[in-house]
């Protein structure tokens, strides 16, 4: 087998790298690391690899090792870790990467490379022992879950129990001793189930994770996003291994995603989820309440400082605006993806304007991005009138407008309500992206955790739902047949109505009013005309 290696390092991009070789991510982190911003080193096994996968698997399997070892001892070499090395060992993170962005669909193995003997080489490298545990605990279930294929539940129970333990609210305030006990509480549940356990062996978890990476293009919330994003052109991802930076490494550390302007309004100011001392899975995922920008920039004002100076370049170099991951570890700042940014459609009319006003974008370039778009049918409800009700509660406004429809607890809910005509609300504890048909089909999703950059509220945007989320006001009945929204209990199927704008709840339907973006429809129709207006 014969398949080319892509290096991700400072300096001119790979010969032959490109979106469709290397996929969209790993393509852009070349980009960022020419332009000499702080991008983990790493290799990307190109999307011919995947092809090759789907054609016959067990050939793959059969090469792999051979295959990933000789950029591996490329990495050792740049970064002065050994993979395996008890001493100084070398982690890794396992990701995928299409030619188009499918956020949230494909899998994602971090922390690879830990075992008990590696660990003390962690704890030795950073003196750092909450960070060595709880990396480890996140890989045994991380593996466990994605590459064997292990229910959730198991492991969510464990958690459960030794947050009880300790009498703390999320597995993020478990000490040392908490971390210990649940990574070797993860290894018993792993070793007492079916199938094969979890693999001591670096080399072997590698392999492992790169085969649930290829093998996750054709799971059916990936088949699913590409019919209804029309991406069934797309011929597989890419493999980008890249090594570890720690968001988990204490309190002048963490992770977050940013937009360079924001994609539900457009305005042009950054917008940012930051959690602090964790791993990127924690951001978007949806799970946990995360800090914006000013409480973000209040506690590390020197990263802050120079993650607001992302967005113009940034969107130089790309030249849309941009949804970009990041780490930061013990204060120092790391890019781990940028992309274009999925924008709700009130957002794309006005960003398209101001991007051809600033020289980003010319108007034959605003226009290609607009193609998908109905112009005629963007537009953007507010509350008008609410019969003197009070809201139910508020929570955090991640898409605009206005959506009223039936209570609904599950995706086959929030579809049956749409095939017998009925708008619906997905209400969910968290949204994940399995939850992506159920977004489809309701007309807003409404949650109790999570941030506005969570890749369930990236997918709501996109498909311009309204989208509220981190709900602490909102408790979900078991069994999923009603709520409690502050003080009030609902049913399913009671109706509701989520204001976008505001981040307001309230019971019943509301009354609403309908704003157009008249400006900036009026210059769009000048470059079609050929005749561009100014934006001012």
């Amino acid at each position: 087998m014969s398949l080319a290696v892509y290096a991700i390092a400072p300096g001119p991009l790979p010969q032959g790298a490109s979106p469709a070789t290397v996929g969209n991510k790993a393509y852009n982190l070349m980009r960022l690391a020419a332009l000499g911003l702080a991008v983990p080193t790493g290799f990307v096994l190109g999307t011919e690899l995947c092809a090759a996968w789907l054609a016959d698997p067990d050939a793959v399997r059969r090469r792999l090792r051979e295959l990933v070892e000789p950029p591996l001892r490329q990495l050792e070499a740049a970064t002065g870790l050994g993979f395996g090395d008890e001493r100084r060992p070398l982690l890794v993170s396992v990701r995928s990467g299409a030619a188009a962005s499918m956020p949230g669909m494909l899998e994602t193995v971090l922390n690879v490379g830990l075992n008990e003997r590696t660990l003390r080489g962690l704890l030795r490298l950073t003196g750092n022992p909450r960070l060595a545990w709880d990396s480890y605990r996140r890989l045994i279930a991380n593996y466990a879950e994605t590459v064997l294929g292990r229910a959730a539940a198991p492991f969510a129970a464990a958690t459960e129990a030794a947050l009880e333990e300790q009498r703390v609210g999320s597995e993020r305030a478990l000490d040392t001793e908490g971390l210990r006990g649940l990574a070797h509480e993860y290894r018993k549940l792993v070793e007492r189930g079916d199938g094969p356990g979890f693999p001591d062996g670096p080399i072997d978890q590698l392999v492992g994770a790169i085969e649930a990476v290829l093998g996750s293009w054709n799971s059916p919330r990936a088949l699913e996003y590409r019919r209804l994003n029309r991406l069934e052109q797309l011929v597989g991802t890419a493999v980008t291994v890249q090594t570890m930076v720690f968001g988990n490494a204490g309190a002048t550390s963490g992770s977050g995603v940013g937009f360079t302007r924001n994609p539900a309004t457009g305005e042009n100011q950054l917008y940012v989820d930051f959690l602090p001392n964790a791993q990127g899975e924690d951001v978007v995922s949806g799970r946990h309440r995360v800090l914006d920008l000013g409480a973000a920039s209040k506690l590390l004002p020197a990263a802050f400082g120079e993650l607001q100076t992302l967005g113009p370049l940034l969107e130089a170099e790309f030249g849309d605006v941009q949804d970009f991951e990041f780490t930061i570890q013990d204060g120092k700042l790391y890019l781990l993806q940028t992309r274009r940014a999925k924008r709700s459609a009130w957002a794309a009319v006005r960003i398209a304007v101001d991007l051809v006003a600033e020289g980003h974008m010319t108007p034959a370039q605003a226009l290609e991005g607009l193609a998908g778009y109905d112009l005629e049918a963007i537009e953007r409800l507010s509350v008008e009138a609410v019969d003197g009700a009070s809201p139910l509660a508020t929570a955090v406004a991640a898409n605009v407008g206005v959506a009223v429809g039936a209570l609904a607890f599950d995706t086959e809910a929030a579809k049956a309500l749409a095939q017998r005509g009925r708008p619906a609300i997905l209400v969910r504890e968290d949204i994940d992206t399995a939850d992506l048909a159920g977004m489809a089909a309701a007309v807003g999703v409404l949650t109790a955790r999570g941030g506005r950059t969570s890749h369930g509220a990236v997918i709501a945007r996109q498909l311009d739902k309204v989208c509220l989320v981190g709900c602490a006001a909102l408790a979900i009945e078991p069994g999923g047949q009603g709520c409690r929204i502050g003080t009030a209990g609902l049913r399913a199927g009671e109706v509701i109505s989520l204001d976008g704008n505001t981040g307001a709840i309230y019971r019943g339907a509301v009354t609403v009013e309908r704003e157009r973006p008249v400006r900036e429809l009026a210059i769009i129709a000048g470059w079609r005309a050929g005749a561009p207006r100014k934006s001012a």
